[in-house]
């Protein structure tokens, strides 16, 4: 009897011993099945996580490949399509323009994301060409010998991929067509160009990209021009923001001057186009100013007559800015740095016509508000201009920003 309940009690000891472990084994495959399911839930988040690193580790690395890279000088063509520009002579007088024309869409209706407004795209595609025809309707008014032209664009998002550049070189002779006509000189207009702005594709703002630019500035000469070279001036941005940024330069142009006779005198008219920085942290202007110092020096030794025209994104230390104060009741007013005169050294003199501004903000549009004194205006475009050069007039064309958000700076220059 004892031997039969020691027996069942061990079968019975056994199978709970048996169906416990049996628990034990479902519950680990239970607990691996459920690892399993947060594996395979991890890794889904993870590469969810990964794909936007991805897509900006990819978009830099084909930023970087695609890097407009020019060198520190180059050669730029010399587009005489319109003509290969008139003589120059010792003691003509010419006639000078510079204008950031905003490449055709900042018109008086646009305000600027970067400026404290809201849009990225501040145009319609027929807004455009009202700002590129009243442009060129301001520019024929002021009949320049030469113009300096920033914010031009050739193929970009922003200005529905228009080549202004070649637009204007064709419409300029056909508006001035009369006036011209008049002078027995006369032949036709020289082009020069070159990028300084050059990016397959702008990514900021995030959502609502500028995308493509390609834009510059141009220089459209009636005398002619002998050589042309894109200048480098140093870049304040560094990797990877510098692979989508302008990167600036001064466009020069070189012109032979003449004496009363037509024999070449040896010496040159040296014409120079730019536009400095803007948004760094002023770095970058004073660097680039003091190239540009150097190089408007080492020229003006060489005995040539030497003009620098355009925006400086800085005021020179001479011009009154009373007219114009800062108004710091605007949300991230931009606030442009100021050139002291007195290092660009005696042998230049620095000008600008503070009697209209030759900028204004575009925080918001210029032609619905009510008070126009509520924008900040700005002194930033002028020229630079040596000595041997007698200055007979220089003014602010006031257009009430209406084809852009600077005015044209009209100069009328002899060369002694």
């Amino acid at each position: 009897m004892s031997d039969k309940k020691t027996k069942k009690s061990s079968q019975n000891s056994s199978g709970k011993t048996s169906g416990k472990k049996s628990d034990e084994r479902n519950l680990k495959k239970k607990e691996k099945r459920e690892l399993k399911v947060w594996q395979k839930i991890l890794k889904v988040v993870l590469c969810i996580l990964a794909i936007p690193v991805l897509v900006v580790v990819g978009f830099f690395v084909w930023a970087t490949v695609n890097e407009y890279r020019p060198a520190p000088v180059e050669k730029v063509e010399i587009d005489t399509t319109e003509g290969t520009g008139k003589k120059l002579s010792k003691g003509d007088s010419l006639t000078v323009v510079t204008w950031n024309m905003g490449y055709g869409a900042l018109g008086d209706n646009a305000d600027f994301f970067m400026d404290g407004g809201t849009s990225v795209m501040t145009a319609v595609p027929e807004r455009v060409d009202v700002n590129i025809a009243g442009f060129m309707g301001f520019l024929a008014g002021m009949n320049p010998d030469i113009t300096f032209i920033q914010e031009i664009d050739r193929n970009s998002k922003r200005s529905y991929n228009q080549d202004e550049a070649t637009k204007i070189q064709g419409d300029i002779p056909i508006l001035l067509k009369s006036v011209n006509e008049e002078d027995p000189d006369y032949n036709g207009y020289v082009m020069t160009f070159a990028y300084n702005f050059n990016a397959k594709f702008v990514p900021y703002p995030v959502g609502d990209p500028i995308g493509k630019v390609e834009s510059g500035l141009a220089i459209y000469s009636k005398y002619e021009v002998e050589d042309s070279e894109r200048i480098s001036l140093p870049c304040p941005y560094s990797w990877p923001v510098k692979t989508c940024n302008l990167k600036r330069c001064l466009l020069v142009n070189r012109t032979p001057v003449y004496d009363s006779e037509g024999n070449d005198t040896g010496k040159e008219l040296v014409s120079v186009n730019l536009h400095l920085e803007a948004y760094d942290n002023g770095e970058g202007k004073i660097a680039q100013t003091k190239q540009l110092r150097e190089f408007l020096q080492e020229e003006y030794n060489k005995g040539n007559y030497v003009i620098a025209g355009g925006d400086f994104n800085q005021t020179f230390s001479n011009v009154d800015l009373s007219p114009y104060p800062v108004h710091e009741e605007i949300q991230d007013v931009w606030k442009p740095g100021t050139i002291d005169v007195s290092e660009i050294g005696d042998d230049f003199e620095c000008l600008m016509d503070n009697s209209v501004p030759t900028c204004r903000s575009l925080d918001k549009a210029y032609n619905s508000a009510p008070d126009k004194s509520d924008f900040q205006f700005y002194m930033l475009d002028g020229f630079i201009v040596s000595k041997n050069i007698k200055v007979d007039d220089i003014h602010t064309q006031n257009t009430f920003f209406a084809p852009s958000d600077h005015n044209p700076v009209l100069i009328n220059i002899t060369l002694e």
